[in-house]
């Protein structure tokens, strides 16, 4: 199935959830709504055609604009095809639905992107720092993080 069957597909079957795409990239990208991600997701899993049991990754992206992001690389080991789903939200308000119930993996990415970015994943079986310790101040990967000079009365070498 090519980028624009799967794109084509979504489109007509979540009526506005496909925000943007760039089809003719080299790993082509469709960009979602972060309040359908999951919808959108489980859709990909379980429907014959698409079949995308395989979340190979999920990662978090500041944008530096004042937004943040969720990529996910989908693969389907039976169909032989691949798809990556964007979503954003905003650094004041970090909420992207958790597809932890479509794909276990998911599960830890998600608590990455938490501890790393800030994002929150609504929904989610067990969000915590995985990372940096409960009481760390920020979120590291986000590009306004300062690194603050003392932690836990330790002067952090920087």
């Amino acid at each position: 199935m090519t980028a624009q069957e799967i794109h084509d597909s979504l489109k007509a079957k979540f009526e506005g959830a496909v925000v943007e795409a760039k089809l003719d990239a080299p790993q082509p990208w469709i960009r979602i709504d972060e309040h359908r991600i999951r919808d959108v997701c489980r859709f990909l899993c379980d429907e014959p055609g698409f079949e995308f049991d395989y979340l190979m990754c999920l990662s978090g992206v500041d944008y530096n604009d004042g937004n943040l992001g969720v990529v996910y690389h989908l693969s389907s080991m039976p169909q032989k095809h691949k798809i990556v789903l964007k979503v954003r939200c905003t650094k004041e308000d970090p909420h992207v639905q958790s597809v932890a119930s479509v794909w276990g993996t998911a599960n830890w990415h998600e608590r990455e992107a938490y501890d790393m970015f800030g994002i929150v994943f609504d929904e989610h079986p067990d969000l915590r720092r995985i990372l940096c310790g409960d009481d760390y101040p920020g979120h590291p990967l986000r590009k306004d993080f300062k690194v603050p000079e003392f932690y836990n009365g330790m002067k952090v070498p920087y």
